[in-house]
């Protein structure tokens, strides 16, 4: 759902709006995902953990509704689809989300795991050189030769495997951990959680000034160090007033990060083909976070478990740092992005009129196709 409300953002404000708009775009989301812990911890501690799906019906019953009611109806203007293409990418990342998905419970060493990552590159490989000769390609393999694009995809790639692992056991550490039940620890985690709301508008406004690149790279910095303190200071018993800082400081860098990728894939290739890089750059991420729970998760099976308070927080410890690590990796990428002079020049590509591109060297002119 992402992709596509970037490109209805992509399509509703100028180019020198844009980060603005998707940085508020990025607080409404971060409403959602701070409400989320807190409203779950309500629900399973009031009801029971069942309910946390029924949730989501009305939620979805009204924006059907208003999507009908407010959304304009469009048509990509791709003639047909790359049904080459789609299953190849499709079963490609089926095979790799698969991978990471089985191997904490059989193991990164086993044949399993291992031919499903073997099949999953292959068949990506497959891919990019059938899109590099179909006559419609969905990707055009040209966007990876662009730096914004490919940046924006590395920057995306381990914010998120940072961000859904780290999370995925922050959750529980104040629960197993520390003994809080589910709605404290929905509660206490807001001063992680909350700040994209506070901090993502500004990081949009900002972007749109000095440029994408200091606010991804900076922000995975600030994300690296909050999450390895927060490592650090995880102790049995340790204090609640201990762990704010690290969270506060983890949460600051994640909302600099989070809407200024967006930013930088979309603004990486023609206005009309956002969907596109919007599209690609959501795969990128759930990719990102799938592997970040499976190689967190296995980290802190390593070192730790649920059998004691203190087993928990040892093994919690080292993930920790493992994902601080991680995104301090994806600070490579968002120093390597175009700066915001470099990304304000047209692209040679991007100057060819439409009617003479054709296959790989089409800019791809779809709003609505995406990955």
């Amino acid at each position: 759902m992402d992709d596509q409300r970037l490109t209805l953002i992509s399509e509703a404000f100028p180019l020198e709006k844009r980060g603005t708009a998707i940085g508020i775009w990025g607080a409404i989301t971060g409403l959602g995902v701070a409400a989320g812990p807190l409203l779950g911890g309500a629900i399973i501690q009031g009801i029971s953990w069942q309910w946390i799906f029924w949730i989501n019906v009305p939620v979805g019953a009204v924006s059907i509704v208003l999507s009908m009611v407010r959304l304009r109806e469009s048509h990509g203007p791709r003639p047909q689809l790359d049904l080459v293409g789609l299953p190849l990418i499709a079963f490609g990342l089926v095979a790799l989300v698969w991978a990471p998905v089985r191997a904490p419970s059989i193991g990164w060493g086993s044949d399993e795991v291992i031919g499903a990552l073997v099949a999953g590159g292959a068949l990506i490989l497959a891919f990019l050189l059938w899109e590099g000769r179909a006559r419609f390609p969905m990707m055009p393999p040209a966007y990876f030769r662009r730096r914004g694009f490919a940046t924006s995809g590395g920057v995306a790639f381990f914010l998120m495997f940072s961000l859904i692992g780290s999370l995925f056991m922050i959750a529980q550490m104040f629960q197993v951990g520390l003994g809080y039940s589910p709605l404290t620890a929905g509660v206490r985690i807001l001063v992680w959680t909350a700040m994209p709301m506070l901090v993502a508008p500004v990081a949009g406004v900002l972007s749109d000034r000095f440029g994408n690149r200091p606010f991804m790279a900076g922000g995975l910095v600030l994300m690296g160090l909050g999450l390895g303190w927060l490592g650090l200071v995880a102790t049995p018993g340790v204090s609640y007033g201990s762990l704010v800082l690290p969270l506060i400081v983890a949460g600051v860098g994640i909302s600099c990060v989070f809407p200024t990728i967006a930013n930088a894939a979309v603004g990486s290739v023609p206005i009309n083909d956002s969907g596109v890089a919007a599209g690609a750059n959501n795969t990128v991420r759930e990719t990102g976070g799938v592997f970040g729970v499976a190689v967190l998760a296995a980290v802190f099976s390593h070192y730790g478990g649920y059998t004691s308070s203190a087993s928990f927080m040892h093994g919690f410890r080292y993930a920790m740092v493992v994902a601080g690590v991680m995104a301090l990796v994806g600070v490579v990428p968002g120093i390597l992005s175009p700066s915001k002079a470099q990304a304000s020049v047209p692209h040679p590509d991007d100057l060819v009129p439409l009617p003479q591109m054709r296959g790989a060297d089409a800019p791809g002119p779809s709003p609505a196709g995406t990955l």
